[in-house]
């Protein structure tokens, strides 16, 4: 068992830019591709993988000393270290269970494509952490193993039906067949749905306006470079940056929302080949049967909406962050947050008007699961080491993915101590799942 985990944790140990290609070369070897081309398209996407990380730890470490100095222009003081995804997936996968996911999170997928209960093959095994996430609130506030693993499986399933729902939407806007996101951000679009269906409702925001759009109303100014441009400067002159420092920050953000696009083209090109070669293996297998491959959200990063919506929310994010009472994270390692424009871009369909408009209503929503989390995840980190914090430092992340599903189905176990509220949040969001859900299917 002690081997098997080691092998596990080196594996995860050379990050998702290695262990996604591999499974992706291995998939491609086991549904007969050559070999050369196997090989080819794991190491595109694996270049793809760097450059996507490459471009978010470039914007992120252009933009967070921004959001810092406005944060201390305003002098609130919060408690809680946000350490971003990153802080959360190494403290999870600290939890002394978490290799056993893997099996679980595998045999689930297995089961329901034999029993015809789903259509999607999860490849994004390297966010297997993010059922581990939640399994770890669950045990800090039940201490029970079983319950658990037996949520972390609810949310694999979870994830294997949203993944299905959404593949015609993913079809449609990107433009590569196959393909669908299996990543547990996209739930946020369920509680998403119901909101976006009354915005449409009103003169001017039902009709199409997405970056296409934008850039024929106002022409060079909807430009990547150009709108980067600009809002590196505004954010520049909100942190009360220099003539130089702004200008600066201007460039990276042009550099940055430029050059998305262009590493969106190279997941275009690792994935195709084997998207198309599995399901080609797998309908000989599966006669009469469509199956589709899960990724996580990267290769949609060529969607300008998406990019447009993440800036936006930086200082949408600081502001509700001095305001809101109640929460006590200070955005910083999560600041970019892509969980929320993610499942914005899905629900509005790239309008980007509704796509800022649900991202400003919904950033509270981060901060106070954030919030909500930095008990267990704090616990976790002085348990086992993984994370050294000083005495009495908080550590969340201000960007939890699928942050209502997240809350709700790791703390509905709170009603035996009379807090029903994440209880009522999670017939909440299966209402909304199963309406946004019936929206997706009814579009085939």
């Amino acid at each position: 068992m002690e081997i098997l985990q080691g092998v596990f944790e080196f594996l995860l140990s050379l990050g998702a830019a290695i262990f996604v290609p591999i499974i992706i070369i291995i998939a491609g070897l086991i549904v007969r591709m050559k070999v050369k081309d196997a090989i080819s398209a794991g190491i595109t996407l694996g270049v793809a993988f760097s450059g996507m990380t490459m471009l978010i730890s470039y914007m992120t470490s252009a933009i967070t000393p921004a959001a810092e100095a406005m944060a201390q222009t305003v002098g609130v003081s919060l408690p809680i270290t946000d350490g971003g995804w990153t802080t959360m997936s190494t403290i999870s996968w600290s939890w002394p269970w978490a290799f056993l996911m893997f099996p679980l999170v595998i045999g689930i997928n297995i089961v329901l494509i034999v029993i015809n209960q789903t259509s999607t093959i999860n490849a994004d095994l390297w966010n297997v952490w993010g059922k581990i996430f939640t399994a770890v609130a669950v045990f800090y506030i039940t201490n029970s193993v079983a319950l658990a693993f037996v949520i972390a499986g609810i949310q694999a399933i979870f994830e294997l039906k949203s993944a299905d729902f959404h593949q015609h939407r993913v079809k449609k806007m990107t433009g590569i067949p196959g393909l669908t996101v299996t990543h547990k951000m996209v739930f946020l679009a369920a509680p998403m749905y119901p909101v976006d269906w009354l915005l449409r409702k009103i003169p001017g925001l039902n009709r199409s306006f997405n970056a296409q759009d934008l850039r024929d109303k106002v022409g060079i100014f909807a430009e990547n470079h150009i709108l980067g441009f600009i809002l590196g400067i505004v954010f520049g002159l909100l942190a009360r940056f220099d003539v130089a420092a702004t200008l600066t920050l201007g460039i990276q953000a042009a550099t940055a929302l430029t050059l998305f696009p262009v590493i969106s083209k190279y997941f275009m090109a690792a994935l195709e080949p084997i998207s198309a070669a599995i399901s080609e293996f797998m309908q000989k297998r599966f006669k009469h049967r469509e199956l589709f491959v899960g990724l996580d959200w990267p290769f949609l990063g060529g969607a300008n909406e998406i990019w447009l919506a993440v800036i936006w929310t930086v200082p949408v994010t600081l502001v509700m962050a001095f305001i809101l009472p109640g929460n006590g994270i200070l955005p910083f390692a999560g600041i970019i947050n892509i969980a929320i424009a993610v499942p914005a871009y899905f629900v509005c369909r790239g309008n980007i008007i509704r796509m800022l408009i649900l991202c400003t209503i919904f950033v509270p929503v981060f901060l106070y699961v954030g919030t909500a989390f930095a008990p267990f995840m704090t616990e976790l980190a002085n348990t086992t080491q993984a994370v050294q914090l000083a005495p009495g430092q908080l550590i969340s992340n201000s960007s939890i993915d699928g942050p209502v599903f997240t809350y709700a189905f790791s703390h509905f176990m709170q009603v035996t101590e009379g807090n029903w509220l994440p209880l009522v949040v999670l017939v909440v969001w299966v209402l909304t799942f199963v309406l946004y859900s019936r929206s997706l299917l009814a579009e085939r």
